[in-house]
């Protein structure tokens, strides 16, 4: 394939973009309470404001990897971002709770396209050596976004309402996709002629979930995200309560840290597989020390160490396990789609658990969920050394 000119630039810039995707969900975690105070008689249909998303990602993940292998990774991130800049902006406006729902419904569509295509056109971009590198600053698109959001967007907010934030990011978006527009090749990467017919569809959710291939960071992700976003959730009701207030806003940007560090360097040794199946043990351990000993901090700076191990490694096992670019996009398809199932039970499970046999239950399940991950992982590569 054609590589751009800057390479590094490239994927700065797709990271960038990323990060408005991220944008997409942050923007109304932040702006929340002020929109429930413009939207008094929307009670908790508002909070569909929050979900639709992840419920969209949930059942079409896959039909996006195939859409963007179909019509290529260049013109559909471009679209994505365009359209995702056009629904904030009309976002800004502030119009009626059906229009503010209908544009969500919408902009999961974009948010799709971007997180399916952004990942497959930097396994593209970059040389190999520099690949795991590359998906892991790309594994900490949320998080980076979310701290973002918060330092800057919830100031924006108080001062000049939720409008100006939602401005803000389709301005974000735009940007990024004129810049992309000059950055990207303008050749389509990736060109595949499967068609979009429902029978199509739900052949190749069976063929991707039964490859051992492309299944595999897709089902390691999903026990990942079932546990991350509740986690900060849990943890207050296991931790003493003198535990200091900053802690969980410190341990997502640990998980970032020890992602661009360790992360990258591990995957420099190992491959990205390996780096996983390390993660998903090494937290497991972390939440055993958490059961014996819930006072220290160092259990759950463990913890959240560990996990930035399988957030990294996730995204770079998508072109280490798939070499062809649409087997890689509709990897990330299906990625995007067990994330986005993750998020929407997570939170649900997590509570149940908890109101049913208190924090010890809850821990016990999210060491579950790791171990899951490593066993799920461990059949998988046995099933492709079985088909090699």
């Amino acid at each position: 394939m054609t590589r751009p000119a800057d390479p590094a630039l490239t994927v700065v810039v797709l990271w960038l973009a990323g990060l408005g995707a991220a944008g997409q969900f942050a923007k109304i975690a932040v702006a929340f309470p002020a929109l429930q105070a413009l939207y008094p008689q929307a009670g908790t249909s508002l909070g569909l404001a929050v979900s639709l998303i992840s419920l969209l990602g949930a059942l079409l993940g896959v039909v996006a990897g195939m859409i963007v292998a179909r019509l290529g990774l260049r013109r559909m991130l471009l679209w994505g971002l365009w359209l995702g800049a056009a629904l904030s902006l009309a976002q800004a406006i502030l119009p009626g709770l059906g229009a503010l729902l209908a544009t969500r419904l919408v902009e999961g569509l974009s948010h799709l396209v971007i997180v399916v295509a952004a990942p497959t056109l930097i396994s593209e971009t970059v040389a190999d050596r520099w690949r795991g590198a590359a998906l892991t600053l790309w594994s900490t698109f949320f998080g980076v976004a979310f701290a973002l959001f918060a330092w800057a967007g919830l100031p924006l907010v108080d001062s000049h309402g939720p409008g100006a934030l939602f401005a803000l990011h389709g301005a974000w978006m735009a940007a990024m996709a004129l810049w992309l527009s000059v950055l990207l090749p303008t050749a389509r990467l990736v060109r595949v002629t499967d068609p979009l017919t429902w029978r199509a569809v739900l052949a190749r959710h069976a063929a991707i979930y039964r490859s051992p291939a492309l299944s595999a960071p897709a089902l390691g992700w999903l026990c990942y995200t079932l546990t991350f976003v509740s986690l900060l959730t849990l943890l207050p009701a296991v931790m003493e309560p003198s535990s200091p207030g900053w802690l969980l806003g410190a341990l997502p940007l640990t998980s970032i840290a020890v992602a661009l560090t360790l992360g990258v360097a591990l995957l420099r040794k190992l491959s990205a597989v390996q780096v996983i199946l390390l993660g998903f043990a090494a937290s497991a351990i972390a939440v055993a020390a958490l059961l014996a000993l819930p006072g220290p901090l160092w259990p759950v700076f463990a913890l959240f160490a560990a996990l930035a191990l399988v957030q990294s490694a996730s995204f770079a096992a998508v072109p280490e396990l798939a070499s062809d670019p649409a087997d890689r996009a509709l990897a990330n398809g299906a990625l995007a789609q067990m994330g986005n199932v993750g998020n929407l039970l997570g939170m649900p499970l997590l509570l149940a658990i908890l109101g049913l046999g208190g924090a010890t239950a809850g821990l016990l399940a999210v060491m579950t969920a790791y171990l899951a991950g490593l066993g799920l992982h461990l059949a998988l590569a046995r099933a492709r050394r079985a088909r090699a």
